[in-house]
Protein backbone atom coordinates (compact mmCIF):
# COMPACT_ATOMS: atom_id res chain seq x y z
CA UNK A 1 0.00 0.00 0.00
CA UNK A 2 1.50 3.32 -0.95
CA UNK A 3 1.96 5.60 1.72
CA UNK A 4 4.17 8.82 1.32
CA UNK A 5 7.82 9.08 2.89
CA UNK A 6 7.72 12.75 4.92
CA UNK A 7 11.04 13.40 3.06
CA UNK A 8 9.58 12.54 -0.27
CA UNK A 9 5.71 13.92 0.47
CA UNK A 10 6.63 17.80 -2.03
CA UNK A 11 6.84 15.57 -4.54
CA UNK A 12 3.54 14.86 -4.22
CA UNK A 13 1.97 17.93 -3.00
CA UNK A 14 2.62 20.26 -6.43
CA UNK A 15 -0.47 21.09 -7.90
CA UNK A 16 -1.06 20.61 -11.72
CA UNK A 17 -2.60 23.29 -14.05
CA UNK A 18 -5.10 20.99 -14.89
CA UNK A 19 -8.03 21.09 -12.32
CA UNK A 20 -8.65 17.42 -10.64
CA UNK A 21 -5.45 16.24 -12.20
CA UNK A 22 -2.37 15.28 -10.60
CA UNK A 23 0.14 17.25 -11.75
CA UNK A 24 3.40 15.79 -13.74
CA UNK A 25 5.94 15.78 -11.01
CA UNK A 26 3.55 13.84 -9.08
CA UNK A 27 3.09 11.59 -11.71
CA UNK A 28 6.28 10.72 -12.41
CA UNK A 29 7.25 10.19 -8.60
CA UNK A 30 4.70 7.74 -8.35
CA UNK A 31 5.14 6.05 -11.52
CA UNK A 32 9.14 5.66 -10.39
CA UNK A 33 7.35 4.55 -6.91
CA UNK A 34 5.71 1.75 -8.75
CA UNK A 35 8.39 0.49 -10.82
CA UNK A 36 10.64 0.52 -7.91
CA UNK A 37 7.86 -2.08 -6.64
CA UNK A 38 7.79 -4.22 -8.98
CA UNK A 39 10.89 -4.70 -9.92
CA UNK A 40 12.33 -5.10 -6.73
CA UNK A 41 14.90 -2.39 -6.51
CA UNK A 42 15.60 1.47 -5.83
CA UNK A 43 17.21 4.02 -7.85
CA UNK A 44 19.89 5.72 -5.91
CA UNK A 45 19.72 9.57 -5.96
CA UNK A 46 23.34 10.84 -4.78
CA UNK A 47 24.50 14.60 -4.79
CA UNK A 48 27.12 16.47 -3.09
CA UNK A 49 24.51 18.35 -1.05
CA UNK A 50 22.75 15.21 0.39
CA UNK A 51 26.61 13.67 0.62
CA UNK A 52 27.14 16.55 3.24
CA UNK A 53 23.78 16.32 4.82
CA UNK A 54 24.20 12.63 6.02
CA UNK A 55 27.69 12.83 6.88
CA UNK A 56 27.14 15.63 9.22
CA UNK A 57 23.73 15.41 10.71
CA UNK A 58 25.09 14.00 14.17
CA UNK A 59 27.37 16.99 14.34
CA UNK A 60 24.35 18.78 13.28
CA UNK A 61 22.06 17.86 16.09
CA UNK A 62 25.17 17.91 18.36
CA UNK A 63 25.49 21.87 17.11
CA UNK A 64 21.25 22.01 17.09
CA UNK A 65 21.70 21.08 20.84
CA UNK A 66 24.64 23.29 22.02
CA UNK A 67 23.10 26.49 20.85
CA UNK A 68 19.68 26.01 21.37
CA UNK A 69 20.20 25.41 24.86
CA UNK A 70 19.53 21.62 25.29
CA UNK A 71 21.79 19.38 27.45
CA UNK A 72 21.82 16.33 24.88
CA UNK A 73 19.97 15.47 22.13
CA UNK A 74 19.22 12.14 20.98
CA UNK A 75 19.00 11.17 17.05
CA UNK A 76 15.75 9.39 16.94
CA UNK A 77 16.18 5.51 14.88
CA UNK A 78 12.83 4.97 14.88
CA UNK A 79 10.74 4.81 11.76
CA UNK A 80 7.08 5.57 12.23
CA UNK A 81 4.12 4.72 10.01
CA UNK A 82 0.73 5.23 9.78
CA UNK A 83 -2.33 4.46 6.89
CA UNK A 84 -1.26 7.69 5.38
CA UNK A 85 2.48 8.21 6.08
CA UNK A 86 5.92 7.21 7.11
CA UNK A 87 9.04 8.90 8.76
CA UNK A 88 11.79 8.91 10.34
CA UNK A 89 12.48 12.41 12.84
CA UNK A 90 15.50 13.34 13.81
CA UNK A 91 15.14 14.03 17.25
CA UNK A 92 11.91 13.53 19.00
CA UNK A 93 11.44 15.55 22.78
CA UNK A 94 8.92 15.79 25.01
CA UNK A 95 7.03 18.68 23.35
CA UNK A 96 8.27 19.13 20.10
CA UNK A 97 10.26 17.80 16.88
CA UNK A 98 14.12 18.67 15.61
CA UNK A 99 14.54 18.20 12.34
CA UNK A 100 18.00 19.26 11.21
CA UNK A 101 19.55 20.60 7.35
CA UNK A 102 22.76 21.22 6.69
CA UNK A 103 23.56 24.06 4.47
CA UNK A 104 26.28 23.50 1.56
CA UNK A 105 27.60 26.64 1.62
CA UNK A 106 26.77 30.55 3.53
CA UNK A 107 25.20 31.67 0.10
CA UNK A 108 22.30 28.79 0.52
CA UNK A 109 22.20 29.49 4.36
CA UNK A 110 19.11 31.23 5.15
CA UNK A 111 19.98 33.56 7.65
CA UNK A 112 17.69 36.32 6.64
CA UNK A 113 14.86 33.92 5.68
CA UNK A 114 11.27 34.74 7.83
CA UNK A 115 9.41 31.96 6.19
CA UNK A 116 10.79 28.40 5.51
CA UNK A 117 12.71 28.76 1.95
CA UNK A 118 11.79 25.27 1.42
CA UNK A 119 8.01 24.31 1.42
CA UNK A 120 8.96 20.71 1.53
CA UNK A 121 10.25 21.12 4.84
CA UNK A 122 6.90 22.45 5.90
CA UNK A 123 5.11 19.39 4.83
CA UNK A 124 7.93 17.07 5.56
CA UNK A 125 7.11 18.81 9.60
CA UNK A 126 3.36 18.05 9.66
CA UNK A 127 4.14 14.74 8.73
CA UNK A 128 6.37 13.98 11.70
CA UNK A 129 3.94 16.15 13.77
CA UNK A 130 0.98 13.18 12.72
CA UNK A 131 3.14 10.05 12.89
CA UNK A 132 4.31 10.93 16.79
CA UNK A 133 1.25 13.17 18.34
CA UNK A 134 3.48 16.09 18.84
CA UNK A 135 1.98 19.66 18.48
CA UNK A 136 5.60 21.84 17.71
CA UNK A 137 7.92 21.30 14.90
CA UNK A 138 11.69 22.83 14.91
CA UNK A 139 13.16 22.90 11.24
CA UNK A 140 16.87 24.00 12.34
CA UNK A 141 19.22 24.66 9.31
CA UNK A 142 23.05 24.57 9.96
CA UNK A 143 26.20 25.67 8.27
CA UNK A 144 28.31 22.63 9.30
CA UNK A 145 32.12 22.23 8.10
CA UNK A 146 32.21 20.44 4.93
CA UNK A 147 33.84 16.77 5.09
CA UNK A 148 37.41 16.93 3.98
CA UNK A 149 36.67 14.43 1.43
CA UNK A 150 34.48 17.09 -0.06
CA UNK A 151 36.53 19.91 -0.09
CA UNK A 152 39.20 17.85 -1.98
CA UNK A 153 36.36 16.52 -4.86
CA UNK A 154 35.46 20.54 -5.06
CA UNK A 155 39.20 21.33 -5.31
CA UNK A 156 39.97 18.70 -7.87
CA UNK A 157 36.95 19.69 -10.35
CA UNK A 158 38.29 23.39 -10.14
CA UNK A 159 41.71 22.25 -10.75
CA UNK A 160 40.64 20.05 -13.89
CA UNK A 161 39.01 23.15 -15.23
CA UNK A 162 41.68 25.10 -14.58
CA UNK A 163 44.59 23.60 -14.99
CA UNK A 164 45.58 24.95 -11.73
CA UNK A 165 47.91 22.49 -9.07
CA UNK A 166 45.47 21.50 -6.02
CA UNK A 167 48.61 22.06 -4.09
CA UNK A 168 47.71 26.17 -5.28
CA UNK A 169 43.81 26.11 -4.19
CA UNK A 170 43.10 23.82 -1.56
CA UNK A 171 43.17 26.32 1.26
CA UNK A 172 41.61 28.91 -0.73
CA UNK A 173 38.46 26.16 -0.63
CA UNK A 174 39.23 25.26 3.03
CA UNK A 175 38.41 28.37 3.71
CA UNK A 176 35.63 28.79 1.62
CA UNK A 177 34.31 25.48 2.60
CA UNK A 178 34.21 25.05 6.25
CA UNK A 179 32.95 27.84 9.10
CA UNK A 180 33.74 27.13 12.55
CA UNK A 181 35.75 30.39 12.74
CA UNK A 182 32.60 31.89 12.58
CA UNK A 183 30.18 32.49 15.51
CA UNK A 184 27.50 30.57 15.73
CA UNK A 185 24.58 32.79 15.80
CA UNK A 186 25.49 32.80 11.93
CA UNK A 187 25.74 29.21 11.36
CA UNK A 188 22.09 28.04 12.99
CA UNK A 189 19.03 28.96 11.74
CA UNK A 190 15.14 27.86 13.64
CA UNK A 191 11.90 27.67 12.02
CA UNK A 192 9.40 26.88 14.34
CA UNK A 193 5.71 26.14 13.47
CA UNK A 194 2.83 24.33 14.81
CA UNK A 195 0.62 21.47 13.26
CA UNK A 196 -1.97 22.16 11.19
CA UNK A 197 -4.83 19.60 10.98
CA UNK A 198 -6.04 21.00 7.54
CA UNK A 199 -3.07 20.54 5.88
CA UNK A 200 -2.61 17.16 6.86
CA UNK A 201 -5.72 16.01 5.82
CA UNK A 202 -4.91 17.47 2.49
CA UNK A 203 -1.87 14.96 2.65
CA UNK A 204 -3.99 12.33 3.54
CA UNK A 205 -6.53 13.33 0.39
CA UNK A 206 -3.81 13.51 -1.72
CA UNK A 207 -2.29 10.23 -0.73
CA UNK A 208 -5.72 8.57 -1.66
CA UNK A 209 -5.57 10.36 -4.80
CA UNK A 210 -2.02 8.84 -5.37
CA UNK A 211 -3.30 5.56 -4.95
CA UNK A 212 -5.89 5.61 -7.50
CA UNK A 213 -3.48 6.94 -9.67
CA UNK A 214 -1.27 3.25 -8.61
CA UNK A 215 -4.09 1.46 -9.50
CA UNK A 216 -4.85 3.07 -13.09
CA UNK A 217 -0.97 2.16 -13.62
CA UNK A 218 -1.31 -1.29 -12.25
CA UNK A 219 -4.01 -1.91 -14.85
CA UNK A 220 -2.69 -0.77 -17.59
CA UNK A 221 0.56 -3.53 -17.36
CA UNK A 222 -1.96 -6.09 -16.57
Amino acid sequence: MFRIRASACGKIMTNSRKKGELSKTTKSYLELWLKEQLYGRRKEIKSKYMDKGVLMEDNAIDFAAENMGLFLLKKNEENFKNDFFSGTPDVIQKDFIIDTKCSWDFSGFPLFEKEIPNKDYYYQGQIYMDLVGLDTFKLVYCLMDTPEHLIQSEARMYCHRTGYDIEDVIEKFKKKMTFSDLDPKLRIKIFEFKKDETVIQQIKDRVIECRNYIETLNQSIK
